[in-house]
């Protein structure tokens, strides 16, 4: 196992215990990943779940369908929510976004943002908050890659980002089909074949979705 060389500070643990790798279906974006000898419980105590360490595959599907079609977001100003290692927040910002907000609650989420920022070549700013505490943000679009994998985050995350559609904001949601996706408000853009977890040994199917407003 690595043995970590940067104490508590997050910039120093990514870079100790996670390797640089490419991401699947994406020529040209890498990240910070985990790998088996990461050590990751030892991040932080073992504290909040290292979510931050691989692609998921609603993330996945979503930074790939932004490289497949980058007038979705080029000329935009963008709020990545609920970041994680800022693989849709990169995407977007190498897909022309005008400027790009990366939103995370996990300190270490927010450190990883920065050093795969820098590893891309590409400006994304970092906000360590919780966005779905307030109003909806000021931009033009929202993107939420895999946020529905748990009831009570579905939930808040969900009315936030009804909110955001209200408000007038395009929103854009990658997933795998998550249990509480609410696919009765989603109208599918693309589906792709991708990993889930870090796990290139198999393949999951994930769609991105835009978030329909409703009607007055």
């Amino acid at each position: 196992m690595t043995e970590c060389c940067g104490g508590s500070d997050p910039l120093d643990e990514i870079r100790c215990r996670l390797r640089v790798a490419p991401v699947p279906g994406l020529p040209g974006l890498l990240l910070y990943c985990a790998h088996p000898g990461s050590g990751l419980g030892q991040i932080a105590g073992g504290g909040a779940s290292p979510y931050w360490a691989y692609p998921w595959a609603g993330g996945l599907a979503l930074a790939r369908y932004l490289a497949d079609h980058p007038s979705a977001v080029a000329g935009s100003r963008v709020v990545d929510l609920g970041s994680g290692s800022g693989l849709v927040a990169i995407a977007a910002a190498k897909a022309g976004a005008r400027a790009v907000l990366a939103a995370d609650v996990d300190r270490h989420a927010v450190a990883a943002i920065g050093l795969n920022a820098a590893l891309n070549g590409v400006a994304v700013a970092t906000c360590r908050a919780d966005l779905t505490d307030g109003p909806p943000p000021d931009a033009d679009i929202v993107l939420a890659g895999d946020v529905f994998y748990a009831a009570e985050v579905a939930a808040k995350t969900g009315a936030y980002l009804a909110h955001c559609a209200a408000a007038g904001l395009a929103v854009f949601v990658g997933d795998p089909g998550r249990a509480y996706l609410p696919i009765e408000r989603l109208s599918r853009c693309a589906e792709y074949d991708v990993s889930d977890f870090g796990d290139g040994r198999s393949t999951t199917r994930a769609a991105v979705y835009r978030l329909d407003r409703l009607p007055a």
